[in-house]
């Protein structure tokens, strides 16, 4: 199985670099670090005495893999899941930060383990996630990764200029949607067709 830091690595690769999309609620972000985490952390990559946007451009691959392993696996105690969810949970976490235990948290409650829904890892949510990979060991991590497509539709539906993340400008599937499809069998894979129908209702 790959390392945490291999895993970070490959969560860099998929952020992509340097982007300052006003759609994005992230702002200026470089290899999936945001302007928000570089304050939040303090890092003045520069050395000016600030952190603005050119400490954002200033973001490494190397650094990028360091703040996602310390901040968001290690952090919010991802390591503590069961492993097969770590490489699906710890790239949600980077997208989508605490709402990322959240899904999992919904998800284990439709399989009526019980377990409150706060976007934390304590050990009533470890104790769940346990159970869930010894009910459906093989099953789990789709499941985990359905549920993060559906609430990246469910996103889209929310917010018109989500969309074009869920949706290209050719209908096909947008980066959110080919994102969790990587952690999915492509058994459960949604067909153009299907997806198209899922987003049809969107302008």
């Amino acid at each position: 199985m790959p390392t945490v830091r291999e895993i970070a690595a490959e969560i860099v690769v998929r952020e992509g670099g340097y982007v300052n999309d006003p759609d994005d609620p992230g702002g200026p972000t470089n290899h999936g670090v945001t302007l928000g985490t570089l304050q939040r952390l303090r890092r003045d990559l520069n050395g000016d005495g600030r952190v603005t946007e050119a400490d954002v451009r200033a973001v490494t691959t190397w650094t990028a893999t360091d703040i996602f392993v310390a901040e968001f696996f290690d952090r919010p105690g991802i390591g503590k899941l069961p492993e097969p969810l770590h490489a699906t949970v710890f790239d949600m976490y980077v997208n989508a930060g605490a709402n990322a235990i959240k899904i999992l948290q919904r998800l284990l409650g439709d399989m009526r383990i019980e377990v409150v829904v706060d976007g934390l890892i304590g050990p009533a949510t470890i104790a769940a996630a346990e159970q869930a990979v010894a009910a459906a060991p093989h099953h789990i991590v789709d499941a985990y990764g359905i549920a993060r497509r559906n609430y990246y539709y469910g996103l889209g539906d929310a917010r018109p200029a989500s969309r074009k993340y869920c949706r290209r400008r050719d209908g096909g599937k947008g980066g959110w949607i080919l994102r969790a499809e990587a952690f999915v069998s492509q058994k459960y894979w949604l067909t153009d067709a299907q997806h198209r129908a899922r987003v049809a209702a969107w302008a």
